[in-house]
């Protein structure tokens, strides 16, 4: 019997998106729940194109952005810890916690890409940032990320310096906004079918199943 092949999936996300990290754990949850192997690929995507250097304290982003009171940023944060448990993800949560610039960390990935390593690199970042509440912006912090994906350090350092890869990152966001990608995470799959939104293990199941048969 012939394993399936994979579905590919391109992921437009950004590595601060808490739903990004939910809705990728619900499809691999889904992928391995119903056998159909998955073929991830991550595109750059900033929530915040404006967010200074010093970033912005995240309860007050929260509010700024989308008028949230405090009550219902806790009720969110909340429900997103919960969300993270049930499927493996820690967030941890903190009121000092700060939403930062993520534009060197989307470099990052993209040249941990040429070197087959995007995945790990997406993953260091996101525990990064909500669980070791790490800024994300720092080149010490995506050192240490490409480090546990297995990269180079000095390497991916001088990477971030000569900001070789922000042309390629640059042009990549823009084809995705062009294309009506305005949220995050966003799925493509198989090349032709956008999910938007953290979809639940049940729907990305079924998507695959679908996709699987057809």
């Amino acid at each position: 019997m012939t394993e399936a092949s994979p579905i590919r999936v391109d992921i437009v996300s950004d590595v601060v998106c808490p739903w990004c990290v939910i809705g990728y754990r619900q499809l691999a949850l889904a992928s391995e729940q119903t056998g159909i192997p998955v073929e991830v690929h991550w595109h750059p995507f900033e929530l915040n194109t404006d967010m200074p250097p010093e970033g912005q304290n995240l309860r007050e982003h929260i509010a700024q952005k989308y008028g949230s009171t405090i009550e219902e940023s806790e009720a969110s944060r909340h429900r997103l810890t919960e969300l993270g448990a049930e499927l493996g993800f820690e967030f941890n949560y903190a009121a000092d916690m700060r939403m930062v610039n993520t534009f060197r960390a989307h470099q990052l990935i993209d040249w941990a890409a040429t070197k087959g390593k995007a995945h790990e690199v997406k993953m260091a970042l996101f525990a990064s940032f909500f669980t070791d509440r790490r800024d994300v912006s720092q080149p010490d912090v995506l050192g240490d990320a490409a480090v546990a994906a297995g990269l180079d350090r000095d390497e991916a350092l001088e990477v971030l310096r000569d900001e070789r890869m922000a042309g390629d990152v640059r042009q990549k966001q823009q084809f995705w906004t062009g294309h009506g990608i305005s949220g995050v995470p966003a799925m493509v799959f198989s090349q032709q079918h956008l999910v938007t939104g953290a979809q639940g293990v049940e729907n990305y199941g079924r998507i695959l199943q679908h996709l699987a048969e057809a």
